[in-house]
């Protein structure tokens, strides 16, 4: 079996159901058990169900086998075992806590762009001068309130307080 063409269908797989912060590590030199670790993370537990089923599907559909798969009832973090190639499909928070790209390797394989997958988004043929230009944030959306004089509260609390002006009434004499 080809590693190249199990990445690549493992990837692919990611890519369709569109995985955040896809990262392919070359473990060959550090575990006799598989020779990739792919790890990727997706928003909420129903997209890393839909992550791992969409991996399976891909290497299956490529004429390779997924030996198990673990963790789909949490959703949280599943593990695809692909034999040559191990996927984390993970959720941005447990990922950060077990940081696996330190694990397994800080430096990650280069992968080049399938024409394929340049086909399914047309975002991906165009030049970086020719793309929309990013939207600044609106922030709230509540109407603009002219500032007060005096700056920010904090300066405000910290300068002093003038006392109140005595008010006069005026003095009807009889």
């Amino acid at each position: 079996m080809d590693i190249r063409k199990l990445q690549r269908a493992i990837v692919d797989g990611l890519e369709d159901v569109k995985a955040h912060d896809i990262r392919v590590f070359n473990t060959e030199h550090l575990s006799p058990l598989f020779e990739r670790v792919i790890v990727a993370s997706g928003t909420s537990n129903r997209q890393t169900k839909a992550l791992a089923s969409s991996v399976r599907d891909a290497v299956k559909s490529r004429g390779m086998q997924v030996m198990r798969t673990e963790g789909e009832d949490n959703g949280e973090w599943i593990i695809v075992d692909c034999g040559a190639a191990v996927v984390h499909v993970m959720q941005p928070a447990i990922r950060q806590y077990y940081n696996l790209e330190e694990l397994w390797g800080d430096k990650a394989v280069h992968m080049k762009v399938d024409s394929a997958a340049k086909a399914k988004n047309p975002a991906a043929k165009k030049s970086p001068s020719k793309a929309a230009p990013a939207r600044k944030p609106t922030g709230s959306r509540r109407p603009a309130v002219a500032k007060r004089p005096g700056g920010s509260p904090a300066a405000r609390k910290a300068a002093p307080k003038k006392a109140p002006a005595k008010k006069s009434s005026p003095r009807r004499k009889t």
